[in-house]
């Protein structure tokens, strides 16, 4: 995975297994976001493969990446600000499966996030930061994914909320079976909640094991919790 000449990722392997969360970890610049942007078919890569159940992502545009059930929550939350939370939610029910029950959907998006109903007919542009990025989980889930990305989830949230957020994701990874693939900037609870994690760095897998065994490695601690 290069820009021009210059190479963003090199010789990266990483797999993920159902029902799992796994984290990647990595410092601003190590090659996160490419990873990301490749996986959901926004960039092509130069070599390798992308596979998902023996199909290869990387051969696909990225609304068919969606359709294969993999569908990405990017940083920033990116909301169509002027459209209520209803209609943010509905305009995300792009697959035939997500279109045919988009009413259920929708009801299972209010149920992980009461704060939502109660403001189904607000402008999204209107909301916390908080609740933000709670309709741009619930508008990613209203794909019916198989793989949920969530990329820097908690960017920008007060400490109270980011671990809402962070326990909702594992809650839904433990009563739906959603696989996760997390990119998180606080290192410390990402790890800890994770099945398993790789750590990026330079555009290539410097460590990968367990999340509880990288939350106790010395270079993780120094490089990206402190002590």
């Amino acid at each position: 995975m290069a820009y021009g000449d210059l190479p963003a990722l090199r010789g990266v392997d990483l797999a993920i297994e159902p029902g799992e969360i796994l984290s990647v970890v990595g410092a601003n610049g190590a090659g996160k976001t490419t990873m990301l942007r490749a996986i959901s078919g926004l960039l092509r890569p130069r070599a390798g493969e992308i596979v998902l159940d023996g199909v290869r992502l990387d051969r696909l545009p990225c609304h068919a990446v969606v359709e294969q059930g993999v569908v990405q929550v990017p940083e920033g939350r990116k909301l169509f600000p002027t459209m209520t939370v209803e209609e943010n939610l509905l305009v995300a029910a792009v697959t035939a499966r997500a279109k045919t029950g988009r009413a259920e959907n929708v009801a299972r998006v209010f149920q992980l996030f009461p704060r939502l109903e109660e403001r189904r007919r607000q402008m999204a542009g209107t909301l916390s930061g908080g609740e933000q990025q709670m309709l741009a989980i619930g508008r990613g889930l209203m794909s019916r994914p198989e793989v949920l990305i969530l990329d820097e989830p908690s960017i920008g949230l007060a400490p109270r909320l980011v671990g809402e957020i962070l326990r909702t994701v594992r809650e839904l990874n433990r009563s739906a079976g959603l696989t996760i693939l997390l990119i998180e900037q606080n290192v410390r609870q990402s790890l800890a909640m994770s099945d398993f994690a790789y750590v990026l760095e330079n555009g290539r897998i410097a460590l990968a094991d367990t999340g509880a065994a990288l939350l106790a490695n010395e270079h993780t601690k120094k490089a990206y919790i402190g002590r």
